[in-house]
């Protein structure tokens, strides 16, 4: 099971970008998805998650401004970025519950991370 997050880049205050995060492997069933953060000095931090039935999370500071969705079919689960701010600047990691095939174990996968930078 691996996870492959793409997206990333550098962007103006006030623009937008799109993460994506997609879940490959031997996997017999998907939970929560959801996006991290970890900026220079700082804790990773929880960005938004999204559960199988819905549910959706997000930190106070991206609140309004960020969207999290996830596509079943694709095993995809992607972040929506809009009036990005210098201080959103981090590195963004996927986080994908999984239950892979002949398992009975629930695990938390992370992606390779992707670099988003925000200039002002």
């Amino acid at each position: 099971v691996q996870l492959q997050a793409s997206g990333g880049g550098l962007v103006q205050a006030g623009g937008s970008l799109r993460l994506s995060c997609a879940a490959s492997g031997t996997i017999s069933s998907i939970g929560t998805m959801g996006w991290y953060r970890q900026a220079p000095g700082k804790q990773r931090e929880p960005v938004a998650t999204e559960t199988v039935d819905g549910n959706i999370n997000y930190a106070d500071s991206v609140k309004g401004r960020f969207t999290v969705s996830r596509d079943g079919a694709s095993n995809t689960v992607y972040l929506r970025m809009d009036s990005l701010k210098p201080e959103d600047t981090a590195v963004y990691y996927c986080n994908v519950y999984i239950l892979a095939t002949g398992s009975v174990v629930w695990r938390p996968y992370w992606g390779q991370g992707t670099q988003v930078t925000v200039s002002s």
